[in-house]
């Protein structure tokens, strides 16, 4: 029984998993969902992260990744199941990702034009702390 119930419980994750898209606003900052910013450390500090975001690279400043290194950070954050959303400058580098992670049974949200999105939209960052 208890097989079964692993197997329905992996087969659910999967099935509710995927890839959606928003436009970063305040409402959507307010729903509290764990969002990580995917620009390099440059980038954070040149305009600053959305209020509670959690910075994690994903491309370096060559363009290089470590997909392994990115998930196993990722999962110091989340839980395998739990929805999160990913912003970068304009919705190009998580446009890339979150379609990754999407299909590899993550639950994730690309929020569309990102920074420079929101920023357009008169938006207030945070400053980058590190």
């Amino acid at each position: 029984m208890k097989k079964i119930s692993v197997s329905l419980l992996l087969t659910l994750t999967a099935l509710f998993a995927g890839m959606t898209k928003e436009y970063i606003t305040p409402a959507f900052v307010a729903k509290n969902i764990k969002t990580f910013d995917i620009r390099t450390k440059g980038e954070w500090k040149q305009t600053g992260i959305i209020k509670n975001s959690i910075p994690l690279t994903f491309f370096d400043e060559k363009g290089d990744y470590n997909v392994q290194l990115f998930i196993k950070e990722l999962y110091k954050h989340i839980k395998p199941s739990e929805k999160f959303a990913l912003i970068c400058a304009t919705g190009n580098r998580t446009h890339v990702v979150s379609t990754f992670l999407g299909k590899n049974g993550f639950n994730v949200i690309d929020l569309k034009d990102g920074i420079m999105g929101a920023m357009r939209k008169g938006m207030k960052l945070s400053a980058y702390k590190k």
